[in-house]
């Protein structure tokens, strides 16, 4: 069999070795040369992913089997459409992945069926008058950006304008979605629907950078600090997803805010969480979505059964840069032979030019650490950041430490 996996990067990279350890040829396109998956792939194309035709031609040239990606939503709607053209197999159809990668059909499909979220208008010019029935401080998004690009907090009309523009100009089909700010702690919920049952694997806290307009995650934490009531309206709110969006046998990402016992939806996606989600929820629960995506694809059961894995505190910690051109990383190889970290998974080549911290794709690498303790992770978190460094071309250590708090 042969694969063609679109996107390349670090999850991806879990991806190919997972498909060829089943014996599977693949092919990776991308559109960086540099992309960090490709020196695991059998065969690369430095190509659009975002070109439909392109894609499709590989798909074509290469007589691959299926198409797939793991952990990006925007692609998940190539890898449908490809697929449902070229009549490959895909846990999910193109006209549902439109659904569930466009933030208005998404917003306007949530008020139908229930799913608790803020007020919104969707539109592709701003209209003050119209905006003007929402209440500031108001969050602008483009509809079909990732990473957090483009999103921000306007406090007010003048911000508004600054921001829409800004939103605007990164949407590639020029929509911007304007939703009433809900003030709470993020929370990310990933679960695996099977036989349109939606079962919740892992619940955790994204903590973000205290920014007064942007919304970067610096950490995602397990176990998430919720109540009851809200795991249970979490439970609810997966299962009118996976029934409102006509999801049968898929990974299932939702992004929500809670306020006590108060919940907004923001957004959610038939994949699995971005970057390093997939050992978080490895390492919390013992279930491999990587697996399990790649079983559905090919009609196999996956195996969804939560397991003790003996860590009570896990964590993925990204890591930030000031300004600069990165050169190298030292210390973290140290750190992981001495099990202070589990896993280091470098995002930039050496020679990235580094722009400061505006989205979360601004992130340099990250690291996954497990702990028994709130004070044994914060002891090992600062043994970590006292011997670590990212190193810039003039030799000074360019990492943001202060991105990395204690855990409380």
């Amino acid at each position: 069999m042969k694969a063609l996996v679109v996107a390349g990067g670090i999850p991806q990279i879990e991806l190919i070795r997972q498909l060829k350890s089943r014996g599977i040829e693949t092919v990776l396109a991308d559109g960086n040369p540099a992309a960090v998956a490709r020196p695991y792939a059998d065969i690369f194309y430095h190509v659009d992913i975002f070109d439909i035709p392109a894609v499709k031609a590989i798909a074509e040239k290469e007589k691959v089997d299926f198409v797939l990606t793991v952990c990006a939503d925007q692609v998940l709607l190539v890898v449908a459409q490809v697929s449902e053209e070229l009549g490959l197999p895909c846990y999910i159809d193109y006209k549902t992945a439109q659904d569930v990668s466009d933030k208005i059909k998404m917003k306007t499909i949530f008020k139908r069926i229930g799913v608790p979220t803020t007020d919104y208008l969707t539109t592709d010019r701003l209209d003050e008058e119209e905006v003007s029935r929402l209440r500031f401080p108001l969050v602008v998004k483009p509809v079909d950006a990732y990473s957090s690009k483009g999103v921000r907090k306007a406090a007010d009309m003048d911000e508004l304008r600054r921001f829409y523009a800004e939103a605007h100009e990164i949407s590639r089909s020029g929509g911007v979605i304007i939703e009433e700010y809900f003030s709470g702690e993020e929370i990310s919920v990933d679960a695996f629907v099977t036989g349109g049952k939606a079962k919740i694997l892992t619940v955790t806290n994204s903590e973000k950078v205290k920014d007064k307009d942007r919304f970067v995650i610096f950490r995602g934490r397990y176990p998430a600090a919720v109540s009851e009531t809200v795991l249970r309206k979490i439970e609810e709110i997966a299962q009118k997803i996976a029934e409102g969006f006509g999801l049968v046998d898929s990974p299932l990402l939702i992004q929500l805010l809670h306020n006590g016992d108060d919940v907004s939806v923001l957004e959610f996606c038939a994949r699995t969480g971005g970057s390093m989600k997939w050992l978080l929820i490895k390492y919390s629960c013992g279930v491999d979505v990587i697996t399990a995506t790649i079983d559905i694809t090919l009609g196999i059961k996956p195996d969804l059964e939560l397991k003790d894995t003996g860590h009570k505190i896990v964590v993925n910690d990204f890591i930030y840069c000031r300004p600069g051109v990165f050169d190298h990383f030292e210390g973290f190889d140290e750190m992981l032979e001495q099990g202070l970290i589990n896993e280091f998974k470098p995002v930039r080549a050496k020679g990235t030019v580094m722009r400061g911290v505006t989205s979360s794709s601004d992130r340099i690498a990250g690291m996954n650490i497990t702990a028994d303790s709130i004070e044994e992770f914060n002891e090992k978190e600062k043994r970590i950041l006292d011997a670590v460094k990212v190193v810039g071309a003039d030799g000074s250590d360019i990492m943001r430490r202060d991105l990395l708090p204690p855990l409380a």
